[in-house]
């Protein structure tokens, strides 16, 4: 396993759509192990072999504490839409947009043995699966973003949710009393 450079929106690499895994060798695992050392290290919600260079169907993707690895995926069911104030990509590291994702997906996937299985997710993991799926396209989150966050914007908003965070705590020890 290795970490792998990430590269960055502007890469003609991330435009492109990427092949299907036909192929599950040691080299497949090879890559998803990297993916996955990759990801640890970015400290990312996911990562897709095109964002390091790799034109495959593969991407790696974080649910509560575990890595899940997708391969050759596909979303076969999906739920209403989440809000999403602060989506970002580790291709475009210094922009958080908003955008609208669902919130269940199910993903129908091969693992890194080629063997189907279908996998369903929540929340921001929903989101990253969508994500790393339109990576897998040639599709960045800043084709689809509403909005693009300044940094004073993004300050305000971040310093508005920790306030009511705040007041949420303040309200549930007044009810506990």
């Amino acid at each position: 396993m290795s970490v792998r450079k990430i590269i960055y929106e502007g890469d003609p690499a991330l435009r492109k759509r990427c092949h299907a895994v036909t192929a599950f060798t040691k080299r497949t695992a090879g890559l998803m192990d990297d993916l996955k050392e990759t990801l640890i290290h970015a400290e990312g919600a996911g990562l897709a072999a095109p964002q390091i260079g790799i034109l495959r169907r593969a991407c790696v993707i974080m649910r509560d504490d575990e890595i899940v690895e997708l391969i050759n995926p596909e979303i076969i069911k999906q739920s209403d839409e989440q809000e999403g104030l602060f989506e970002g990509c580790l291709s475009c590291p210094d922009m958080r947009g908003y955008l609208e994702r669902s919130k269940e997906v199910t993903v129908r996937a091969q693992d890194r043995n080629g063997e189907w299985f279908e996998f369903e997710c929540s929340g921001i993991a929903a989101r990253a699966a969508c994500h790393e799926i339109d990576h897998l396209d040639g599709v960045l989150f800043i084709d689809k973003v509403e909005h693009i966050y300044t940094e004073a914007e993004l300050d305000e908003l971040l310093a508005q949710l920790e306030e009511e965070s705040e007041d949420d705590d303040k309200d549930k020890k007044e009810k506990d009393k």
